[in-house]
């Protein structure tokens, strides 16, 4: 061991978006980033690199063993420029086993040393391996060995040559400062690659968090699609049900109310083909979710007239100052009194009387409807259909509450509140 003195919204367009984006994933597979030191195999561009690094160190070591000179030594052989290439072509697995590497390079280093041959600066075998133990986190290590020989180093050199110790330490700075150096350097090149990594981390997240947004406004928009299908084609076939029936019924006595009942089922069908037209355009074209959501309660007045027609008497009270509300509430409002009085058709037998009573409040708007039928001993929601978890599902979208069940003293109702706001 003698050391010489010498010298790295929920909208439909996002359903289109959401399938191509999957699309072009199953096409591409993800990066990925190898950690250093991790035992996978790497690319034959870096196993070029490392055999450049093996032929520079092992020339390196090649020269400085050829002019090392030092008293008492035995000369270079063949022996010593075999340690000499074994320090070296050890370099080859410093990306698999950095450590391992590290502590080969140490014991041939120390072999070396101890078969006599001149001395040369531990830096020359040591440095390579420096680097790839601090890359791969073994800073410790890194530290440790070259400050073993280095302490080792002075000492011998300090007794053996009789120098002062500053003129030894001066031998030895530029040596420690290349290990420094090293170490330094190697711990700059991992932060940067620790730092890639959380930033790919980061990016994988936020494109899995993309795809879970996706992936819920698809679902809400099929949600709301079949919102809008259940609440058109239910109360459009209810009506003409109860419609066709009443014709059966006063076919033969009363002729006029057969005409009657033919124009109801006539409005009727021609008002959900042309909503359902809407919707399946929506779903054809691609667009705006909020053009097949236009029915409001502008069009109550003809929702209340078509249940009429179909036999049941409707009351309608409306108190406080009419304000029009915001879109999506105006829409929630008019479907729950569209699937409210479907339900009545329905469910509440013959004879039924409905009444809907609208509330106008500077908070908002509450809906009340309320029946006398038969339909109230047995809860609706039990008899099929989603006609009221969607009308709650509806209410909560707007930030409304909703609740249904039956009264105490006979019939159905139920009772909404949606914000305000004027459009």
């Amino acid at each position: 061991m003698r050391p010489a003195t010498s010298t790295h919204s929920p909208r439909l367009p996002v359903l289109r978006l959401a399938l191509r984006h999957r699309a072009l994933l199953k096409r591409s597979p993800p990066a990925s980033v190898c950690a250093y030191g991790d035992g996978v195999a790497f690319p034959s561009r870096a196993l070029f690199v490392d055999v450049g690094v093996t032929v520079a160190v092992g020339a390196a070591i090649t020269v400085a063993i050829s002019v090392a000179t030092e008293q008492g030594s035995r000369p270079a052989d063949a022996g010593a420029y075999l340690f000499g290439a074994a320090m070296a072509l050890v370099l080859l697995g410093r990306r698999r086993r950095p450590l391992t590497v590290l502590l080969v390079s140490s014991v041939l280093l120390f072999g070396y040393y101890s078969a006599n041959y001149p001395g040369f600066a531990p830096s020359w075998a040591l440095a390579v391996p420096i680097y790839s133990a601090a890359l791969a986190g073994r800073l410790a290590w890194a530290i440790g060995l070259p400050a073993f020989y280095f302490v080792i180093g002075y000492l011998v050199v300090g007794v053996r040559e009789h120098n002062a110790p500053f003129a030894t330490f001066a031998g030895f700075l530029p040596h420690v400062a290349l290990c420094a150096v090293t170490i330094l350097l190697a711990e700059v090149v991992r932060s940067r690659r620790a730092l890639a990594e959380e930033t790919q981390e980061r990016f994988r997240q936020a494109e899995q968090d993309r795809e879970r947004e996706a992936a819920r406004r698809v679902a809400e928009e099929r949600v709301r699609i079949a919102r809008e299908l259940h609440d058109t084609v239910a109360h459009s076939m209810a009506t003409i049900t109860v419609q066709a029936g009443s014709a059966l019924h006063v076919l033969q006595d009363r002729p006029d109310d057969v005409r009657t009942a033919l124009t109801a089922i006539r409005d009727t069908s021609r008002g959900a083909l042309q909503e359902l037209r809407a919707t399946l355009g929506v779903l054809r074209d691609g667009a705006e979710s909020e053009s097949y959501g236009n029915a409001g309660l502008d069009r109550l007045p003809a929702l209340v007239d078509a249940v009429r027609a179909a036999g049941v008497p409707v009351t309608l009270q409306v108190t406080g100052r009419v304000v029009p509300l915001e879109p999506p509430a105006d829409h929630t409002a008019y479907r729950i009194l569209q699937e409210s009085l479907t339900n009545v058709l329905r469910h509440g037998g013959t004879d039924v009387r409905a009444r809907i009573r609208m509330t106008y409040d500077p908070t908002g708007l509450a809906i009340e409807v309320t029946d006398d039928g038969a339909g109230g001993s047995v809860p609706r929601a039990e008899k099929g259909g989603h006609g009221l978890g969607g009308m709650r599902e509806r209410a909560e979208s707007v930030g409304g509450t909703l609740a249904a069940g039956p009264r105490p003293g006979g019939g159905f109702v139920v009772s909404a509140r949606l914000p305000g706001g004027a459009r």
